[in-house]
């Protein structure tokens, strides 16, 4: 009998948790499973609020459709009849107080067609003709990292960057763009370049046209969740987990390499457990603490996360007026607003509210501004009522509000990101063999990156033992 120790019961290790039991079960394979979870839930950040007919997400609120891992985990677990696609409808920048569409064919805020970008709004004249310099820009030598701010402002111009592309962008990742990683986040961007010359037109090359952003001919949306609530997964992991011996609330003390090559694992209950192979599915700075006295973990001690709350508020509809018809807005770095998005939640996903009910989920807090984050709830409901006033005609107070901070929660991919982790994963093969890093603070931080990641682990598990 082989042994798997899986250190954190959010996304990433709940998933290697499954699917290293699925290939137990499938092969016949000698193995145990223990996985540790701090914390007296399992689930990590994917957290529901479901309440009079409510289903609040205080985390992640959904995944792309087209990353397999998702949809396919779903059917794994038998919970794939609650899948449902997002309504689709316009999404809007707000740039000096007032709502632009996201010009019609836009991919993460890059132009695929030329008409709705010359006519929107979201831009000045000189702004749009230093756009169009990427026609007869050369593309960029090829170089190592760089950051996505330096990129897309030599294609296309400070304009497209700070009223598009960086409150897109920025949004994923609650980051600052000019530090962000380009070959980390977006690779690809960086590849078209290089294979297409234009960014431009290589984009409008290579993106299929039926799925191309903000096109009004699609039916359904591209991103998908659980009617149910994304924690709805948590009980479906531990009602498949019959092999995994799951223990909640229990901190790691002490991780050491035994001299047999082993791992032993000191839990905060006293309990000590062996295993040949462990998975440290945690953020960077508790694997740099579990790991302290290692070198190569340096990276992550200085490895910066940001801190970001959200608001979600819950009105009577006709309380709630707007002059545009969509799914909700990000906002421009220019403008003096402390939210950094909204989502009209009630007509993205319908079947999160009553249907006499709208739910407005604000986003606050940025790199350098995120002192919000350390707000009263109070406090930080009655900053997202007077920005959002300033966009829409509310007429009420919220009938509730659930508000929720993420506390240096956001791992940021600076530039050299991918880099480091590959030579930290190289330095950990050679002297922890047997020793596997998995998580959003890695090598993607969507719900199927993390899905992703966990499946690797396994896969480097089997391989391990298998020799």
């Amino acid at each position: 009998m082989k042994k798997t120790i899986i250190i954190g019961g959010g996304l990433t290790g709940l998933s290697a948790a499954f699917y290293l039991e699925k290939e137990a079960k499938e092969k016949g394979l000698p193995l145990s499973i223990d996985l540790i979870e701090s914390s007296p839930r399992l689930g990590g950040k994917i957290q529901t609020v479901s309440k009079d007919g409510y289903v609040i997400e205080r985390g992640p609120d959904s995944f792309l459709e087209r990353k397999a891992s998702a949809p396919e985990l779903m059917k794994d677990l038998g919970i794939e009849d609650q899948l449902v696609n997002n309504a689709v409808g316009r999404s809007y920048v707000l740039v000096k107080d007032e709502l632009h569409s996201i010009p019609a064919g836009a991919v993460m805020g890059i132009p695929t067609q030329v008409a709705p970008f010359i006519t929107s709004g979201l831009f000045s004249l000189p702004g749009k003709l230093r756009a169009a310099g990427d026609f007869v820009l050369p593309a960029g030598k090829a170089k190592g990292d760089q950051s996505l701010g330096m990129f897309f402002r030599r294609r296309l111009g400070n304009e497209v960057v700070e009223n598009l592309i960086e409150p897109l962008l920025s949004g994923i990742y609650a980051g600052d763009i000019d530090k962000l990683s380009l070959m980390t986040t977006f690779p690809q961007f960086y590849q078209v370049e290089q294979e297409h010359r234009s960014l431009i037109l290589g984009m409008k090359k290579t993106t299929p046209k039926n799925t191309q952003k903000h096109l009004p001919k699609r039916k359904k949306g591209i991103f998908q969740t659980l009617t149910s609530g994304l924690e709805s997964i948590v009980p479906a992991f531990e009602e498949k987990l019959s092999l995994t011996s799951i223990h909640k609330g229990n901190k790691v003390q002490k991780l050491e390499k035994l001299e047999d090559g082993r791992y032993s694992v000191l839990l905060s209950d006293g309990a000590s457990i062996q295993a040949d192979t462990v998975i440290l599915a945690v953020p960077h700075a508790a694997a740099a603490s579990l790991m302290k006295d290692e070198q190569a973990f340096a990276y992550f001690k200085k490895m910066p996360s940001t801190s970001v709350a959200t608001a979600a508020l819950a009105f009577p509809k006709d309380a709630v007026k707007m002059d545009k018809e969509g799914t909700g807005f990000v906002i421009s770095r220019n403008s003096d607003y402390t939210i950094t998005a909204c989502t009209w939640t009630h007509k993205k996903w319908p079947h999160t509210a009553p249907p006499d009910k709208a739910v407005l989920r604000a986003y606050v807090g940025k790199p350098g501004h995120e002192a919000i984050v350390d707000q009263s709830d109070d406090e930080i409901v009655k900053v997202v009522m007077e920005d959002l006033r300033k966009v829409m005609d509310i007429s009420a107070e919220p009938e509730m509000a659930v508000v929720t901070r993420w506390k240096e929660a956001m791992p940021q991919y600076n530039v050299g990101h991918k880099q480091k982790i590959a030579e930290i994963k190289e330095e950990v093969k050679k002297k922890y063999p047997g020793l596997y890093l998995a998580g959003a603070s890695y090598e993607g931080i969507g719900l199927p990156d993390c899905i992703d990641q966990g499946m690797q682990a396994v896969q480097d598990v089997l391989e391990f033992l298998g020799k």
